[in-house]
């Protein structure tokens, strides 16, 4: 791009810490009072509708009711939420004792130099080292010598904005406790918000320092986004090929060096290394994400600095790529861009192939033939809208998952009869034998389509 990536005392763009803690509070006293402005303006129009639906349309001048009067409801329904969603109405606005951030009520600074994840730890790897040689009932290393992997996923703690969106929820989790009972892999599921300061994309960072604290036995932390499917459960991540680095992920290492894409890596699937390392990585990562004016001024420096990247907040992809560019000498060594398998697939180009993929190919490749991973972005299937029209998201989700579901269903004789359908039927006859049946099963034999 032809940007010089310049970086503070904290190897992180970060907002004037001046600047930051005179306006603070003003700016949030600010958007309070627009927020209750706007509410005002819309309980207004609800009013108004009120009336013309009980006076009559008739008697305020109106035309028949039309659809165009839903449509109005459902805007201010819709801008309603955005507003509540604006503020959380259990933070508070003093100080917590313990918190991470520096704050007041009458000066807050979240200049990002002032924040951490928590107390500086630079002797991890022999504290750890020193637990799993007391702890040996508890050892890094499974079955076979494979290395303890713990699968982190988490969805928000309120209900979904779409009551579908729950159910969908609840596909994606089975899924994933699916693909990890087949391959001795651990996981968590995380509905609550760590650290009020890292909400939405950041609140991922906090929950895996505090796993990888909590839990020394593991090796490595496999991140996964909520609306991201196992979509081959037979392909397994290669771990040996990655023994001399600490974070794995999908990625172009071209879009990345040489035109520093705000695209180049996908933070929706990776895997972090139990290690010193990955301390040191998460919390030189973290200091762009709290929200607030921190956050919008670390978006405005990755937007100038990352091609095509839309002006908006600072999000936890794109300061991943903004770091590890800024700092690739003291990062690079120990990253792995990832993208000999899909371990994160881009949904559209995949689920309308899934057939052709049946036709010609098998479980177990990881690839294009057939994608590992799955990833429903821009959908957001919990949420009240989305980049995508959401009958295309919630049908193509229902196709991966079933996709998915045949490769395990199969080992019990069923399949879906359709990938469109949840329905099954029976592709096996039951036997007096079922061990010998067991034995012959191949979880990479090739799967017919219903």
């Amino acid at each position: 791009m032809g940007q010089e990536f310049k970086s503070g005392r904290s190897g992180l763009p970060t907002a004037a810490a001046a600047a930051a803690g005179r306006q603070q509070a003003r700016g949030r006293q600010m958007k309070k009072t627009f927020n209750n402005v706007k509410i005002t303006i819309i309980c207004g129009l609800v009013t108004i509708l009120v009336l013309r639906g009980t006076i009559g349309v008739g008697n305020l001048g109106g035309g028949p009711a039309s659809d165009a009067d839903q449509k109005i409801v459902e805007d201010i329904e819709r801008i309603l939420r955005e507003i509540r969603s604006d503020s959380d109405p259990d933070d508070p606005d003093d100080v917590i004792p313990g918190s991470n951030s520096t704050a007041s009520a009458a000066n807050v600074t979240l200049a990002s130099s002032n924040y951490t994840l928590g107390p500086k730890i630079s002797d991890w790897n022999r504290q750890r080292r020193r637990w799993l040689d007391e702890n040996p009932g508890f050892p890094n290393r499974i079955r076979g010598g494979k290395s303890r992997i713990l699968l982190v996923t988490g969805s928000p703690p309120n209900p979904c904005d779409n009551p579908i969106g729950d159910h969908y929820l609840l596909k994606s989790t089975k899924n994933k406790i699916d693909y990890c009972r087949i391959h001795g892999i651990e996981i968590v599921y995380n509905m609550a918000h760590l650290d009020k300061e890292l909400a939405g994309y950041w609140a991922k960072l906090p929950l895996i320092r505090r796993l990888m604290l909590s839990h020394p036995e593991v090796e490595w932390i496999w991140w996964m986004d909520s609306d991201a499917l196992f979509t081959d459960m037979a392909f397994e991540i290669p771990l040996s090929k990655y023994e001399a680095h600490n974070l794995v992920i999908h990625g172009y290492p071209d879009l990345m060096f040489d035109q520093h894409s705000w695209v180049a890596l996908n933070t929706g699937s990776f895997l972090f290394r139990n290690c010193q390392w990955s301390l040191d990585l998460l919390d030189a990562w973290a200091p762009m994400g709290p929200k607030g004016a921190v956050r919008e001024e670390a978006g405005r420096i990755l937007t100038a600095n990352l091609k095509g990247r839309p002006a908006f907040e600072a999000d936890d992809q794109s300061a991943l790529i903004y770091l590890l560019l800024s700092q690739k000498d003291k990062w690079g060594d120990k990253v792995f861009i990832e993208n000999s398998y899909y371990l994160h697939g881009y949904w559209a180009g995949l689920v309308d192939k899934y057939e052709e993929m049946m036709e010609n190919y098998h479980p177990g490749l990881g690839d294009e033939r057939w994608p590992f991973v799955t990833h429903f972005v821009g959908c957001k299937p919990c949420g009240s809208y989305g980049d995508y029209p959401v009958e295309r998201c919630l049908s193509s989700m229902e196709r991966a998952f079933n996709f998915a579901d045949n490769q395990v269903l199969r080992m019990y004789g069923f399949a879906h009869r359709g990938l469109s359908s949840a329905k099954i039927k029976r592709i096996r006859n039951e036997t007096a034998k079922p061990l010998e049946v067991l034995d012959k099963l191949d979880p990479q034999a090739r799967i017919t389509s219903g």
